[in-house]
């Protein structure tokens, strides 16, 4: 039998497309997470360097872009549930080397870096109310890792009431078990899965129909 036939026999497994105006979000590409020494490993480095055309593409289209790092304060006082549970983070200050974005992903002026110091990049952000302001239906969603913040900033994004979708080539976790498991489920309930080239044909075209 059909191991997900049953996801389809509940109606599982839909779509939400691509609205009228995208932004970019691209969930803690930082130093950390690509060094399988400290929080990351080889998959999210990957994931990284997948990402450079995406975001290329997006400043090239004048779209919004959000990029995320988790930053504690040096001293402790911040310290929260999270960073108990994993005490590496408690690394990831202001100006650890760790906590800086990857080179290739460097932000430019006027994309916004939200400083966040749980899994999605919208608890206690702003950044839904920031979207808003910008007219932004669609999000799109990169970064790491895929089981954790990408997983809760997707669920995050979909309460939200927007379209979201997942770049599957520019999202990496420590293992390719839990990444391939959430890349899955996360298509079944909360958004629309697909690789960067298939993301940016389907774009162009949504373009070219508006």
């Amino acid at each position: 039998m059909d191991k997900f036939a049953i996801y389809r026999h509940q109606g599982l497994g839909g779509t939400s497309g691509i609205g009228r105006r995208c932004a970019l979000i691209l969930v803690d590409f930082v130093n950390g997470f690509v060094d399988a020494d400290q929080l990351g490993g080889a998959h999210i480095q990957a994931a990284a360097d997948q990402t450079v055309a995406l975001l290329a593409y997006f400043r090239a289209q004048g779209l919004p872009i959000v990029h995320t790092r988790v930053v504690f304060s040096s001293d402790g006082s911040d310290v929260n549930i999270f960073a108990l549970r994993i005490p590496p983070l408690q690394k990831l200050t202001e100006e650890a080397n760790a906590s800086q974005i990857v080179p290739q992903l460097e932000p430019q002026q006027g994309e916004w870096v939200i400083r966040k110091q749980s899994a999605s990049a919208f608890f206690e952000t702003g950044l839904a109310g920031w979207l808003l302001q910008r007219g932004v239906d669609t999000v799109v969603i990169t970064g790491c890792t895929t089981s954790g913040c990408v997983r809760a900033s997707v669920v995050d994004a979909m309460q939200h009431n927007l379209r979201t979708l997942v770049i599957s080539d520019c999202v990496g976790d420590r293992a390719l078990e839990p990444h391939a498991a959430n890349l899955f489920d996360i298509q079944q309930k909360y958004a629309d899965v697909m690789t960067r080239d298939e993301f940016i044909t389907q774009h162009q075209a949504a373009k070219a129909c508006i």
